[in-house]
């Protein structure tokens, strides 16, 4: 066959951040940064990826058996397991190469983009190519990425960067999808540069999270995360202790925040500074009440604000990576102030979700 490439954007989380894996729903968008994998099939079953990025290889052959996992979070031989589970074969293996202009390790979602990117370039290379949905994509990624290591993430990741744009999603009680299509400016993200330790903030907030919640469904079988008001919860403040409180807090503020983005976004004319005073309150509570901001990206998104963002907050599971700044008008500046306070910064519209095709003859 001819030579693929098949390119997937990177994510912000506008709105929901450490809402997903709770069933709660979340907002979110796809950026013009993306993992871009092209290649070929080969003659034998030999599969060779090239990641001249980050100065590293991978080799393994096809056996028509799934694959053994070698390391920790083993994506390229996961996405094959799974793809066979779904009934593809594969009786070639691949040459391809991978390159990214997504921030690594810092909440922008380089590891789904690269494995909706892949899922994508295994199917258009399979025994009988299907033409499989930008939803459908991102559901086998979650299922490649999350099930198959059991990793406490949720599904925002994958539907995001495979659908593109900007999606509402909700996860339970079932899984809805809305795509958006409000018409918004620019974005500056910013990288702080300090690694972050996802499965680590995840897990203890999920899990203390969850035991509140049991807690206080114990007290009162009616609780319920997506349905409690505000205002509900006095009734259990002589049974918790000051984190608790803050804890459940925090997370019914960034429901109720969502639930006014979400009308915002939907609006036929777009009210860029309400939009932009709802991630300032967002992040405050990441900042106040959830602690998952660093010292670097608060001044991050201090200076981003000071040169002319409407809104800024960080990105992700937080204790590092990335922040972003929504600055309409003001993106260069945005960005210069960014990197005067020690960021890396790129200015970034919304984008398209996944896509494959055939490279051009030269």
């Amino acid at each position: 066959m001819d030579s693929l490439t098949a390119s997937t954007p990177g994510r912000i989380c506008l709105f929901g951040e450490h809402q997903d894996y709770l069933g709660l729903p979340v907002i979110a968008a796809a950026i013009s940064r993306r993992v871009t994998i092209t290649g070929s099939q080969r003659k034998d079953a030999n599969v060779i990826i090239n990641l001249p990025d980050i100065n590293s290889r991978e080799e393994f052959s096809l056996t028509g058996e799934p694959l053994a996992y070698t390391h920790q979070r083993d994506y390229f031989r996961s996405a094959y397991n799974v793809l066979m589970k779904h009934g593809f074969t594969f009786s070639h293996g691949v040459d391809c190469e991978v390159h990214g202009t997504i921030p690594l390790n810092s909440g922008t979602s380089s590891s789904s983009a690269l494995v909706v990117s892949w899922l994508h370039f295994l199917v258009e290379t399979s025994d009988r190519p299907r033409l499989l949905s930008r939803r459908r994509l991102g559901e086998l990624a979650y299922e490649a990425e999350v099930l198959e290591f059991g990793e406490p993430g949720g599904m925002m990741d994958h539907y995001t960067t495979a659908i593109g744009n900007v999606i509402y999603l909700e996860s339970q009680p079932q899984l809805y999808i809305e795509e958006l299509h409000p018409k918004l400016g620019s974005f500056v993200l910013g990288d702080s540069g300090e690694p972050k330790d996802t499965l680590t903030i995840l897990s203890r907030l999920r899990n203390e999270v969850n035991a509140l919640v049991k807690k206080l469904q114990e007290a009162n079988p009616t609780f319920e995360l997506a349905t409690t008001d505000t205002f509900e919860l006095d009734d259990f403040d002589s049974m918790l202790s000051e984190d608790e409180k803050m804890l459940i807090r925090a997370t019914v503020s960034n429901r109720d925040i969502l639930r006014e983005a979400r009308q915002v976004l939907e609006a036929a004319d777009l009210d860029h500074i309400r939009l932009g005073n709802l991630l300032n309150r967002h992040q405050a509570v990441l900042r106040d009440q959830l602690q998952v901001s660093t010292p670097k990206i608060d001044n991050m998104v201090e200076a981003a604000l000071a040169a002319g963002a409407l809104g800024a907050k960080i990105n992700g599971s937080g204790g590092g990576g990335c922040m972003f700044a929504y600055a309409p008008g003001h993106a260069a500046t945005v960005a210069e102030a960014i990197e005067r306070v020690g960021g890396k910064a790129y200015i970034v519209n919304i984008d398209p979700g996944t896509l494959a095709e055939p490279m051009p003859v030269r």
